[in-house]
C-alpha cells in the first residue's frame, strides 16, 4: 500500500476505469497509471534530491564543528569524507533493490521493509522494521529538541543584544518544544510523500540558508582573528581528561554518521520517482548530487567552525553562542533551522506513519474509524480527505515525541546516539546483504569479501560511536531535571 493510502482506496481500480486508461498507453503502465495500477508518479531527479537534502542537511550540520574539534584537522575531514563515500556507495546498492527481478519492470518494493522482505525475508524483516522505525521515532525527538534550542536562540540573542551581554538570559525549553509540537500536529495531516514535495523544497532552501550563514560567520571569525585555530589531533588532554577524549572522539563519529543518515527513507523517496528512465538510475543521480552537495557543505561548515573556535567549538554552531553578532543574522539562521526542521520531521516520519496506518487497515478492514475518509470542502474546487484514525494517531505520536524531548533535552548526545544506532544496520548491513542476494554474488568471492569487510568495519565504528554517545547521555542525566531544563 502506498504511504498515506487508506484501506478505502487500497483496492485495485475497477476494470472499466483501467480500460479507459489503457486506451492511451505509455511505457511503464498507461497515461494516468503506473505499472502497478497506482496514479502516475511525478518525482524527478530534483524533487528526490530536495527530499534527500531536506533529510541530510539537517540539524546534524550544526554539530560538525564540535565533531571535528574532537578528532582534529586530519581525522575530522577524513572521517567526513569516509562517511560520505560509504553513504553514497551503499545508497547505490539500496536503490537497486527498489524493484525485485528486472530493474525496469520488476515488482516494486514501496518501503525499506518491503525491499528486505523481497530480498532477505524471514526474521530480517522484523529486525529491519524495529531498527528503522525506532530510528525514525528517535529522529523526531532529536528534531524537536534542536528546533526548541533554535527558537530559544532567537530570543536569547535579542536579549544579549539589549543587555549588552550582562544578562545570562536563561529560559525554559518546554514552551518552545510545545510550540514545535503544535506545528507538527498540523503538518502531520499531510497524507503522504507525494503531497509533501513543496514542504521538502522549502526545507531544503532553509537548510542551505542556515548552513551558508554558519559557514559565513565561521569564515568571518577566522578572517578577524587572522589565523586558523585547532590542532592536528583535536581537543587536547588538559582541556578534557584522557577518558573524556576517547568517549568524545567516539561520540563525534556518531554525530558525523547522523549528519549523513537518509538511507532509512531512501526507498520511500524512490517510490515517488516517475519512469522512464528506471527509478534506480534517477535515484543514483539524486544520491550523487545530494551527497556531493552536502559533503561540500559539511567540510566547509565543520572545518571553518573548528578553525574559528578551536577546542572551544560549541556543540551547536548557531545556538552554542560562539557567535553573538550580527544578532539579526543569527536570528535569520535560527528561524531557517526551525522552518527546515518542521519539514525534515515530516520527511522522516511519513514512512512510520504509513506503516502504522497500513497495518491498522489490514488488521481492522471493517472499522470505519480506521478506513473511512470524511471529505472536507476547501476554498476552491478541491476537498481534503480527513481520516479520523490518521488524525488521532499522528496527533498522539507528535505529543509523545514532544513529551520525551522535554525529558531528554540534550542535543549533541542524542544526535550521536541516533547516528550510531541507524548507521550500520540501515545504511550498510541491509543494503549490502540485499545486494548480495539480488545479484547472487558467490560466497567467498572477491566482491563478496570486499562487501563483508566494508560491513564489518562500519559495525566497529557504530559500536564505538554508540558507546561514546551513551557515556554522554549518562553524564547528562546526572544534571538534568525532567521538564525543568533551562538554557
Amino acid at each position: 500500500m502506498k504511504m498515506g493510502e487508506n484501506a478505502a482506496t487500497k483496492n485495485h481500480f475497477p476494470p472499466q476505469v483501467f480500460s479507459v486508461a489503457v486506451d492511451m498507453p505509455s511505457q511503464g503502465g498507461s497515461k494516468w497509471f503506473d505499472d502497478d495500477g497506482r496514479p502516475k508518479r511525478t518525482g524527478t531527479v530534483w524533487t528526490a534530491s530536495a527530499h534527500i537534502i531536506t533529510a541530510v542537511i539537517g540539524s546534524g550540520v550544526l554539530s560538525l564543528a564540535w565533531a571535528v574539534a574532537q578528532l582534529g584537522w586530519i581525522a575530522g575531514p577524513a572521517v567526513m569524507f569516509l562517511f560520505s563515500f560509504v553513504t553514497y556507495y551503499t545508497s547505490t546498492l539500496l536503490c537497486a533493490c527498489y524493484r525485485t527481478g528486472d530493474p525496469v519492470n520488476g515488482k516494486r518494493n514501496y518501503t525499506y521493509m518491503d525491499a528486505v522482505r523481497s530480498n532477505l525475508g524471514g526474521g530480517m524483516v522484523k529486525i529491519c522494521g524495529y531498527v528503522q522505525y525506532l530510528n525514525l521515532f528517535g529522529v523526531a525527538i532529536g528534531y524537536t529538541i534542536a528546533s526548541s534550542i533554535s527558537m530559544m536562540a532567537v530570543k536569547r540573542s535579542n536579549c544579549f543584544h539589549k543587555t549588552g551581554g550582562k544578562d545570562p538570559c536563561h529560559m525554559n525549553a518546554n514552551p518552545y518544544m510545545i510550540a514545535f509540537g503544535i506545528a507538527e500536529i498540523i503538518f502531520s495531516q499531510i497524507p503522504d510523500f507525494e503531497k509533501l514535495w513543496w514542504l521538502s523544497i522549502v526545507a531544503a532552501v532553509m537548510s542551505f540558508a542556515y548552513s551558508t550563514i554558519g559557514l559565513g560567520l565561521g569564515i568571518a571569525k577566522v578572517a578577524e582573528a587572522g589565523k586558523f585555530q585547532g590542532s592536528v589531533t583535536g581537543i587536547g588532554i588538559g582541556t578534557v581528561t584522557e577518558t573524556q577524549k576517547i568517549w568524545r572522539s567516539f561520540q563525534a563519529l556518531g554525530d558525523i554518521a547522523f549528519a549523513y543518515s537518509y538511507s532509512l527513507i531512501l526507498i520511500e523517496i524512490q517510490d515517488t520517482i516517475r519512469s522512464p528512465p528506471s527509478e534506480a538510475k534517477t535515484m543514483k543521480k539524486s544520491s550523487l548530487i545530494s551527497v556531493s552537495v552536502t559533503t561540500l557543505f559539511y567540510m566547509l561548515c565543520g572545518c571553518f567552525g573548528y578553525a574559528a573556535f578551536g577546542d572551544m567549538s560549541p556543540g551547536n554552531l548557531l545556538t552554542g553562542f560562539g557567535f553573538y553578532n550580527p544578532y539579526w543574522l543569527l536570528d535569520i539562521a535560527n528561524v531557517a533551522i526551525v522552518i527546515h526542521l518542521v519539514g525534515a520531521y515530516q520527511v522522516y516520519c511519513q514512512p512510520l506513519f504509513a506503516f502504522i496506518e497500513k497495518t491498522a487497515a489490514q488488521r481492522f478492514p471493517d472499522s470505519e474509524f480506521i478506513t473511512k475518509d470524511v471529505k472536507l470542502p476547501l476554498p476552491g474546487s478541491r476537498s481534503y480527505n480527513l481520516n479520523l484514525f490518521r488524525m488521532v494517531f499522528r496527533t498522539i505520536f507528535v505529543i509523545l515525541t514532544t513529551v520525551i524531548s522535554m525529558l531528554l533535552p540534550f542535543f549533541n548526545d542524542i544526535v550521536g546516539l541516533l547516528g550510531a544506532l541507524g548507521f550500520w544496520p540501515l545504511t550498510v548491513y541491509f543494503p549490502v546483504e540485499m545486494y548480495i542476494s539480488q545479484k547472487k554474488i558467490p560466497k567467498w568471492s572477491t566482491r563478496w569479501l570486499c562487501l563483508q569487510i566494508l560491513s564489518a568495519a562500519c559495525l566497529i565504528i557504530t559500536i564505538a560511536a554508540a558507546a561514546g554517545s551513551i557515556a554522554g547521555v549518562v553524564g547528562d542525566l546526572k544534571t538534568v531535571k525532567p521538564f525543568k531544563t533551562v538554557y
